[in-house]
């Protein structure tokens, strides 16, 4: 039985050292080391041993075993080091090489101009107001003096989902809700920023979708020169100081009286870029205040407008194409 254990140390010590991989390895300790291994095989033949021979040949077992054990651990330990000095190998980077240019988005051109303007009328005390962009006739349009009917809805040529249902086609109706919400309640004094919707072919000064910046201030002894002050401070502050303004008549059924506003352009002259007016009476009356105990003023104006403005931008598309060589322009605007 000595010869027979001699020759399986041997035999399994040959295997373990040609071994290559952990997984011939670990069927390796199972054949030899295992409950039903070649080595437990041996040793149920003890019984056939005399007295005196069964503790030298269990001592020789128990040697055979821990040698065994020993090479295994050994061959282990090699095994795992040579496979991570392969991954290590196959992981290295070069630090040489040149680094890879990571592009870094920034905001949309028209999302940077609506955070200016938002933070201009911030600071001169408006508050931001939204609303939804699926609106009812009544606060699209009757709400804003514009009953059924009335030729001022042709001016809007409008999204219509059912007869009471239409895409907004500006945010005043954000006003009327910030109205009622109120609920007769000043000082009022808001900005409502938000898409709009019209049909309108598209052109280079044209789109069916806009987005537009509406205010309005409600409250006791509101006057036309108030408003005045508020458009002028803010068309400085987004053209630059010393920017010429004027105001021009015109017609809104929702202010009475209403202005065309311009700004005077150095190479262009003068160039409309919002309207605005005195909230018309019955547009207070309707949202709860009396008319005769308050005023209040409105303006509105397309964001695109004056962005085209401000950055010398010849077509409105530019704003919906996704054309990353023209929104890359605005990283550092």
């Amino acid at each position: 039985m000595r010869e027979r254990l001699e020759a399986l140390s041997s035999e399994a010590a040959l295997a373990i050292q040609q071994v290559t991989t952990l997984e011939e390895l670990r069927e390796l300790k199972v054949k030899y080391l295992g409950k039903k291994g070649e080595l437990t095989g041996v040793l149920r033949g003890m019984g056939s041993l005399s007295p005196e021979e069964r503790p030298v040949i269990g001592s020789l077992a128990n040697e055979i075993r821990n040698h065994l054990d020993q090479l295994i651990t050994g061959k282990e330990a090699a095994l795992q080091a040579a496979a991570l000095e392969e991954q290590l190998a196959k992981e290295t980077i070069d630090v040489t090489l040149p680094g890879v240019k990571r592009n870094v988005g920034s905001l949309h051109p028209l999302h940077l101009i609506i955070e200016k303007i938002e933070d201009i009328f911030v600071g001169m005390g408006f508050e931001v107001a939204e609303g939804p962009e699926v609106e009812t006739d009544k606060y699209n349009f009757e709400a804003l003096n514009m009953p059924q009917e009335h030729p001022a809805r042709d001016m809007q040529d409008s999204f219509y989902i059912t007869p009471e249902l239409l895409l907004r086609t500006h945010t005043s109706s954000v006003q009327v809700r910030t109205l009622e919400k109120k609920e007769g309640y000043v000082p009022v004094r808001i900005i409502c920023p938000g898409k709009v919707y019209r049909r309108d072919d598209d052109d280079a000064t044209h789109s069916h979708q806009f987005t537009q910046i509406e205010g309005l201030v409600v409250d006791r002894g509101v006057s036309m020169s108030e408003l005045n002050g508020v458009l002028l401070s803010f068309i400085e502050k987004i053209f630059g100081e010393g920017t010429e303004m004027r105001l021009r008549p015109s017609y809104f059924p929702f202010t009475e009286p209403s202005v065309e506003v311009d700004i005077y352009h150095p190479e262009k002259g003068w160039i409309e870029i919002l309207g605005a007016g005195m909230v018309h009476p019955r547009v207070l009356e309707k949202a709860g205040y009396n008319p005769e105990r308050y005023s209040g003023f409105a303006f509105g104006m397309g964001v695109e407008r004056i962005a085209m403005l401000k950055y010398d931008i010849d077509d409105i598309r530019h704003f919906y194409n996704n054309d990353l060589r023209f929104l890359r322009q605005f990283k550092t605007v």
